[in-house]
């Protein structure tokens, strides 16, 4: 395989990525293994204005399902995920703890702003830190303070010097890995625990692999999950330097574990997993969430899609061109729409703020579009699906959503 075109890379990225199975009517914990498999990760956002972002990759690959999947594979066991700095705050599977050991070790050595700091200026507080969540078991970070403090009330505000030190603190660790996340409670906080009472035992007596053996490892698994991706794409994924993935790249493809390769319209050198599927069609219908391992790395997404695509979460309302959370709407291997949606749960209602077509999105985008958001409401627990005027595709979803 020396080229491809871009429709071909497409192709190859959604089967990477899980895009070939049908949804299944009721999914398993085998479901969600072979999806995680298949991600690699699950980018954590706390944003809850439709559903928090972890949930939604599950739900675009596996359909409609109960979320308390991910609980039962973060919090009981065997545990198949646990949360870590994967990419950005994700969960992972839980046998990829021993390959990033040693981004764990450089804690203790590098500047990582304000919590490596107080690891420097108070090495007191984090040990106190570290003994409580030992002898105390999983807390969260406002228990702690508390535990710390013996000031309940001015735990429960979240206000103090003691409790910004104390969070400091618990991020330092948890990116050291002294600490892990042993679950979240209701208000969405983290629950710490130390990894001997988290992790599986297998796991932790792995051997700790080399920075360079495990450098090939997570370009080995960006490029499982890419299926094809520029060099750039599989430094991203895991959130590795420069320096390093160039040599982890250079050495797999000595293997022949992934093949240089051109991509019609890239630009730049790519490289395809040996294991990679190149199928005829994808037949794909369903929301991408600003964090799907699909869109997240933007340059990428425009490349593969043609999709120029851009959060404006952070945007003043004024000046959003799109909205404040909007999802790309995948159908078959195109992203052909967009909306900004909204859960109002209170009145049971699934709100599409703005919809907007693509300039070659083909003449059933409404329809199939209303397809999606029947189901999506329907997996939320709303009973309706509500269209604001804002956006060219509103008049024809809305015209689909009435034909039902």
């Amino acid at each position: 395989m020396e080229s491809l075109s871009n429709a071909q890379a497409r192709r190859i990225a959604l089967a990477a990525q899980g895009f070939l199975d049908p949804p299944h009517e009721r999914p398993t914990l085998r479901t969600f293994d072979r999806t995680i498999a298949r991600t690699g990760v699950l980018q954590i956002d706390s944003v809850n204005v439709l559903q928090r972002a972890h949930y939604m990759p599950l739900y675009a690959r596996m359909g409609p399902y109960d979320t308390d999947l991910l609980r039962r594979a973060a919090e009981e066991r065997p545990r198949r995920v646990v949360e870590y700095w994967a990419h950005e705050a994700a969960f992972m599977p839980v046998d990829l703890w021993p390959f990033l050991q040693h981004r764990m070790e450089r804690a203790h050595t590098q500047a990582w702003g304000g919590p490596r700091s107080i690891a420097q200026e108070n090495p007191g507080l984090v040990k106190d830190v570290l003994d409580d969540v030992r002898r105390r078991g999983r807390r969260s970070a406002r228990q702690i303070d508390a535990d710390l403090t013996g000031d309940r009330d001015r735990a429960r505000t979240h206000w103090g010097w003691n409790w910004s030190d104390v969070k400091k603190a618990l991020e330092f660790l948890f990116y050291a890995g002294d600490l892990t996340v042993s679950g979240r409670n209701a208000q969405f906080e983290r629950l710490y625990d130390v990894p001997e009472r988290v992790l599986p035992a297998d796991v932790l007596d792995t051997p700790t692999p080399s920075p360079a053996e495990a450098q090939r490892e997570l370009v080995r698994r960006a490029a499982r999950s890419h299926g094809v991706a520029s060099e750039r794409c599989l430094r991203d994924y895991y959130r590795m330097g420069a320096d390093e993935a160039r040599v982890a790249v250079a050495s797999l493809v000595e293997a022949g574990e992934i093949e240089p390769v051109t991509v019609e319209g890239w630009g730049r050198p790519a490289y395809v997993h040996r294991d990679a599927r190149l199928p005829r069609r994808v037949a794909a219908r369903t929301l991408l969430s600003p964090f799907d391992p699909v869109v997240w790395e933007r340059t990428r997404t425009e490349a593969l899609f043609g999709f120029r695509y851009r959060i404006e979460i952070y945007v003043p309302a004024e000046k959003r061109v799109h909205g404040y959370y909007v999802l790309p709407f995948l159908l078959g291997d195109r992203l052909v729409g967009r909306v900004d949606l909204k859960a109002d749960r209170g009145n049971r209602r699934l709100l599409v703020l703005g919809s907007y077509a693509e300039p070659d999105a083909p003449a059933d985008t409404a329809t199939e579009l209303a397809h999606e958001l029947r189901r999506l409401a329907g997996w939320l627990d709303l009973d309706d699906v509500v269209v604001s005027p804002r956006g060219d595709l509103a008049t024809a979803l809305n015209e689909g959503l009435l034909r039902g």
